[in-house]
């Protein structure tokens, strides 16, 4: 298997598309393809990416190609088996299933403030009305999962799975703009954050020279 994805530093799709891949426990090879690069106009018509038009995680399996990040999930569950990535309770599963696809659908006001950017650090951020009720309906969620089927470790549902994969880049997010979280929110992420998967995500994004300058500054 092939897993394509972009900037680590930037690509809050591409992070949920490794997790994934990592989650499923196959060895895949990682292709990393820089966003917006110099050659990016000529990328996006050909070679891995081709099928998508561009858009990144992008997985091959042999002849079988799976793009977007939610795909790739269900895709790698059928293949080593759904109770891997999802509570195997009824009650938390449907949870767990309705929070990765409200993640997946929903909360542009909080993408379009809060870019990714795993290595920076903003000061003064100030998000919108909107933004704000994203982030409260987000903390919502997590405290409901945490409150009713966390009791089994320090994941969203107690052990890592679907869930963590798909809110991972919010951790993120609300680590870069420094968003004030109750407690319990804080324990959740800091978790997620020291996570070895996460971890490896981080040393790398760190480690690359590539910079999107309209994702560098605030507003």
């Amino acid at each position: 298997m092939k897993l394509v994805i972009g900037n680590k530093n930037y690509s809050s799709w591409s992070l949920r598309g490794w997790l994934a891949a990592k989650q499923s426990g196959l060895s895949f090879e990682e292709i990393v393809v820089p966003l917006f690069g110099e050659n990016w106009e000529a990328d996006k018509q050909s070679g891995e990416i081709r099928p998508s038009s561009g858009k990144v995680p992008l997985l091959w399996d042999d002849e079988v190609v799976v793009w977007d990040s939610l795909a790739i999930l269900d895709y790698l569950a059928d293949k080593v088996g759904r109770d891997r990535f999802w509570p195997k309770d009824d009650v938390a599963r449907g949870m767990a299933r309705s929070m990765v696809a409200e993640m997946h659908s929903s909360f542009q006001a909080l993408r379009g403030e809060c870019p990714m950017n795993v290595r920076k650090r903003f000061d003064g951020f100030e998000p919108s009305e909107a933004c704000k009720a994203d982030i409260i309906r987000i903390l919502g969620l997590w405290a409901e999962a945490r409150s009713r089927f966390g009791s089994g470790g320090p994941f969203l549902f107690g052990t890592f799975g679907a869930a963590d994969v798909f809110f991972a880049p919010v951790v993120s997010r609300f680590i870069s703009y420094q968003i004030a979280v109750p407690g319990f929110a804080a324990a959740y992420m800091q978790a997620l954050w020291e996570h070895e998967w996460m971890q490896g995500w981080i040393e790398a994004s760190e480690n690359e020279e590539w910079v999107i300058e309209q994702y560098e500054t605030v507003g």
